[in-house]
């Protein structure tokens, strides 16, 4: 992405983004990139063309004055480069994306939404263009496609190796997601993302990476790195499901971090362990454990869901007793942050995301393929994120406060009762 739109995405952000700005700047940000794939294929059609003096003929010149293309979704900025032709043959650069002159087209008109919300998909991205622009352009070359798709893999790339001496986080999402994609070299490749949040409560990417059925292995690999690039410490607090590769290398990895299991994983487990006629009085009785307002009555409801369902239907007991004090743990910190920590539903948005759209490609992906496609993805998804509730609770964690029950206390009372003593 250019500063430019780096700057006017921040801008609507700040300003409070809604639906039709984040489908204008993606769509911009998609056309951008294609005109400048565009571009770079005239550049290289032309490399081998000398002036006398052995100089290349053909250079980039800046761009034409930016101007705005009525669609749909509304006026899209765009930028078109031009080049300089010093061979005398008059090369000039025509963009069959965005021709020249062009301010409004029926066929950007339709297709634009479409493009930013399915388009980044490799698979689809060809089709979506030539909706664009027609069956015989020339800009939708298979060349133009694949400068696209290592573009996004350069950029998770890069972003992959950054340094991360100076980051902090206080809680994590964790998660994999099977997408359905085959890789190279395996039918199971899956992806592992990690999201943090950061002091001041706003959320953040921490890793997007891959695995072989999130093994023990390949978190390890994950974990490490983020070590090896400046991590110092994990989160208070990590938020997952039962996927036991993960927990195990946490423990070796950063073994304060406390773990919090995700109650809609464990539910679905239980559900899944219990005949129908019964899922939904069992779907109640667990969420009067979560949503009790103490350890201590959570512990209570907990009983008494053994105790009715243990006899009849034990597997499905078992399966809730195992994870017992990693589903209460949440208890032990605020309670403005319960509503984010007792699920990984911050992570999980973002996978229906990019379940939406790698289910669309169904080839056989190289592995950096596969990566820039969710990075992009994901990338998006960042740009709606709030901050969690009362990001003002996060200073006392950081200054070693104990939570009982959501409330900090000193002494083992509760603040509130010592102040008003």
């Amino acid at each position: 992405m250019s500063k430019d739109t780096e700057k006017a995405v921040v801008g609507l952000l700040g300003a409070g983004l809604g639906l039709d700005d984040l489908v204008r700047q993606g769509a911009r940000q998609v056309i951008q990139q294609a005109i400048e794939a565009e571009l770079a294929e005239l550049m290289e059609r032309f490399a081998n063309v000398k002036t006398m003096h052995g100089q290349r003929a053909v250079v980039r010149n800046g761009y034409l004055p930016e101007r705005d293309v009525l669609t749909a979704a509304g006026p899209i900025q765009v930028k078109v480069p031009k080049v300089r032709d010093r061979s005398g043959f008059g090369v000039k650069f025509n963009s069959t994306i965005v021709p020249p002159y062009v301010r409004k087209s029926p066929r950007v008109s339709a297709a634009l939404p479409w493009l930013y919300l399915k388009g980044i998909s490799t698979g689809d991205m060809g089709e979506a263009l030539k909706v664009l622009v027609g069956d015989d352009a020339k800009g939708l070359s298979a060349n133009v496609v694949s400068r696209l798709k290592a573009q996004w893999a350069e950029d998770h790339a890069a972003w992959s190796k950054r340094d991360l001496s100076e980051s902090h986080y206080v809680y994590w999402w964790v998660d994999g997601i099977h997408t359905g994609l085959r890789s190279e070299n395996s039918d199971g490749q899956c992806l592992l993302v990690i999201i943090g949040v950061r002091p001041d409560g706003s959320k953040e990417r921490v890793a997007i990476g891959d695995g072989y059925r999130e093994t023990k292995a390949s978190w390890l690999e994950l974990l490490l790195d983020l070590k090896k690039r400046g991590m110092k410490a994990g989160p208070r607090l990590a938020v997952g499901d039962g996927a036991m590769g993960f927990w195990a290398a946490l423990e070796e990895v950063f073994p304060t971090t406390r773990g919090q299991r995700c109650w809609f994983h464990k539910m679905g487990n239980v559900l899944n362990a219990l005949p129908k006629s019964q899922q939904a009085r069992a779907k109640a009785d667990m969420q009067s454990i979560w949503m009790a307002a103490t350890r201590a009555e959570a512990h209570a409801a907990f009983d008494r869901f053994v105790s009715i369902y243990a006899a009849k239907y034990p597997k499905a007991a078992e399966t809730l007793k195992k994870d017992r004090e990693s589903l209460l743990a949440f208890y032990e910190f605020p309670a403005e942050h319960w509503q984010h920590l007792r699920t990984t539903n911050a992570i999980e948005s973002t996978f229906a995301t990019v379940r939406h759209r790698t289910t669309r490609t169904r080839n056989c992906v190289s592995r950096p393929t596969f990566l820039g496609l969710a990075f992009k993805l994901i990338e998006e998804a960042e740009k709606t994120w709030r901050r969690i509730n009362g990001p003002e609770k996060i200073k006392l964690l950081l200054e070693g406060v104990a939570f009982k029950d959501g409330e900090p206390v000193q002494d083992d009372r509760p603040v509130q009762q010592k102040l008003a003593a």
